[in-house]
């Protein structure tokens, strides 16, 4: 796994959409991990766990990685449960218009005190109901459905 130059990686993100993981870690309790993001794409919102796939990685692996990175610790199961996508908009490195991402969706469950050690890259995390509005996961043929919230429906932000 290597990190590209951050020069580079501007110049590919100005050109092509950039391959990530986001990762739905959802306690017994049926609430959601979310982290507060100190970083381009969505700083200052309350997003799930997740970043760019490296090159070398596979998406599993990714998945792993960033559950560790970001929260500190490590999750036993990951099932990919769907992708999501944002088109457009700010990125991280000073990028201010057109950067795109796809990212494979992972869902996996923790304890209901999971214990979380944030990195450099967020400010806060905290348990919520329901995901973000604007996280709209489309799920893969097959998966079923994510978790439910308040007892009825699909998680707000979630498209069947």
């Amino acid at each position: 796994m290597t990190f590209l130059p951050r020069a580079f990686y501007r110049k590919i993100a100005g050109a092509m959409p950039i391959l990530c993981v986001d990762v739905i870690l959802r306690n017994r309790k049926g609430e959601y991990l979310l982290l507060k993001r100190l970083n381009e794409p969505k700083k200052g919102r309350w997003w799930p766990v997740g970043g760019r796939v490296l090159r070398g990685e596979n998406l599993t692996a990714a998945a792993r990685r960033k559950v560790r990175e970001e929260a500190g610790f490590s999750v036993k199961a990951l099932q990919p449960v769907g992708y999501f996508e944002y088109p457009g908009g700010r990125g991280p490195f000073g990028i201010t218009d057109g950067f795109h991402t796809v990212s494979i969706v992972f869902e996996g469950s923790i304890g209901d005190r999971q214990h979380v050690v944030l990195d450099e890259q967020s400010a806060g995390w905290k348990y919520a109901r329901q995901l973000p509005k604007d996280f709209r996961v489309v799920l893969f043929p097959g998966t079923g459905s994510l978790p439910v919230s308040h007892g009825k429906g699909t998680p707000r932000g979630v498209e069947a």
